[in-house]
């Protein structure tokens, strides 16, 4: 793909979404097959599933969309649409924050906002700010490009499970 200008895709979210999974924009093996982290080495679905204790990567992808629905993840990314070569983060020129107050604000089980990778971590929190009561989290990036062992990130990813956890009765 040229230095076009990429456009990511529409939130995976509903009532239900307690954790939100933001990345930077999709790469291009994710824009070609319409699909959230599709390119093979993405440790994504392999990292989420862990999360979740179970094996959502074998799963077709809309059965793993509607698992993360149903147990309360959400996915989305923190540019709208940007010019890009190639799928490294550091290729994106003139990014287009996405809508994420917009979205946030239509949450009403949310407890967190993961970014997945610096690049992510970096622009969300400057988009966001503070947000009361929601926690922001920063993520080793599940893409192959960063240079650290599976189980690595899987160590700092398993956090995420404390947010999807239900809230003792007061």
């Amino acid at each position: 793909m040229s230095d076009a200008r990429r456009i990511g895709f529409t939130p995976v979210v509903d009532a239900r979404t307690r954790l939100l999974i933001l990345g930077s924009l999709p790469g291009d093996a994710s824009l070609k097959a319409a699909q959230y982290y599709a390119h093979p080495r993405n440790g994504f679905w392999a990292l989420i599933g862990g999360v979740l204790g179970e094996a959502v990567a074998a799963l077709p992808y809309d059965a793993r969309l509607e698992r993360l629905r149903a147990r309360g993840v959400g996915l989305w990314d923190v540019i709208a649409s940007a010019e890009r070569s190639g799928s490294l983060d550091a290729a994106i020129r003139s990014p287009e924050a996405a809508d994420l107050r917009g979205l946030i604000e239509g949450l009403p089980e949310l407890r967190a906002v993961a970014f997945n990778g610096g690049l992510a971590a970096k622009m969300g929190r400057r988009f966001l700010g503070n947000l009361n009561k929601i926690a922001l989290v920063d993520l080793p990036s599940s893409s192959p490009a960063h240079a650290i062992s599976l189980s690595a990130k899987s160590a700092s990813w398993a956090i995420l499970g404390d947010f999807l956890l239900d809230k003792p009765a007061a």
